[in-house]
């Protein structure tokens, strides 16, 4: 059966982009550093996917990566690169390529980003068979207490609020993320002739200087 050429093209971007993706997540697990700048690129060879073709692509592209993964490293930790980069993948390349406003990707991405995060400590805390959220909250409630008693303040913060604060740092982190992730794709996929949506009137001059 005859492939056009744009069909060639699709499929030739889909391997090649998803295959891009998938070593990223590679080395964001077993390279020892560099894993602020892989986390920060693993969403956007999927995005760029779909804003140069469409979202089937894109969907297609995350699921080469994640059968890829589960080749490489497991049926566990690979199909993790969906919570959250692969969904967040498919969520702001949606967004962009329809030119929506940075506030419509960024309300539902940092909700994608936290459930990512939550997931994947649900996961490993299966794996290892104990609650890793409790614990790292129990720690750090207990490092809350005992600031307190050596400052000698008052009202040390019980093990609910200090899961509330760890919900909102969560919270706060994604928020950043997402910025950073809006930010590199402002700058660099006009270069590669697949645009995004303008950012808000209120970031324009944050964002005014091109490092590139």
């Amino acid at each position: 059966m005859s492939v056009t050429r744009r069909q060639a093209r699709q499929l030739t971007d889909t391997a090649y982009l998803a295959a891009a993706t998938a070593l990223l997540w590679v080395g964001l697990y077993y390279l020892p550093v560099g894993g602020a700048l892989f986390r920060l690129a693993l969403p956007l060879p999927l995005a760029l996917l779909q804003l140069r073709h469409n979202g089937r692509c894109a969907i297609e592209g995350v699921t080469v990566t994640a059968l890829l993964l589960v080749a490489l490293m497991g049926p566990i930790r690979g199909p993790l690169v969906l919570f959250p980069y692969g969904f967040l993948a498919l969520w702001l390349g949606w967004c962009w390529r329809r030119r929506l406003s940075w506030w419509i990707s960024w309300s539902l991405g940092v909700l994608i980003g936290s459930v990512g995060f939550l997931v994947r400590v649900a996961v490993l805390s299966v794996l290892l068979g104990e609650n890793l959220w409790v614990l790292i909250t129990s720690a750090a409630a207990q490092v809350l207490d005992r600031l307190f008693e050596l400052l000698q303040l008052g009202g040390a913060p019980d093990l609910p609020q200090v899961q509330l604060m760890a919900l909102a740092l969560v919270l706060l982190q994604n928020l950043i993320y997402l910025l950073a992730l809006h930010a590199v794709a402002l700058w660099i996929f006009p270069r590669l002739r697949s645009p995004i949506s303008e950012p808000p009137a209120l970031l324009k001059p944050l964002l005014a200087i091109d490092p590139l």
